[in-house]
């Protein structure tokens, strides 16, 4: 049986984040046991915009909640967009109650 890869791994447990909560690069990382390799979601998530099934790779924030990745989406809105349309507040670029809205792996 085939190991899965690191970005197969990242796209799997972003698909199980809930609608209308978020989660941090680094809880992807230390889920993953690579709590060192953030950036590496990051990127991973960065490349998963076309595929099937789809990656809400919207929900995923930084440690602060801070959407520091809507400028990998088409728009530098529709990150913002997606959230609040999941009933996520946000507010200079940062969730809205971050600490309630994060969902750990």
């Amino acid at each position: 049986m085939e190991e899965k890869s690191f970005y197969e791994k990242v796209y799997e447990v972003t698909r199980q984040i809930p609608k209308g909560r978020v989660t941090s690069y680094g809880a992807i990382a230390n889920h993953l046991g690579t709590g060192l390799s953030a950036r590496m979601v990051g990127w991973a998530l960065n490349n998963c915009h076309e595929l099937d099934p789809p990656v809400p790779a919207h929900r995923v924030v930084n440690r602060n909640g801070m959407l520091s990745g809507k400028f990998h989406f088409p728009t530098p809105t529709i990150m913002q967009e997606l959230l609040e349309r999941e009933g996520i507040k946000i507010k200079d670029d940062c969730v809205v109650d971050f600490k309630k809205k994060l969902w750990l792996p």
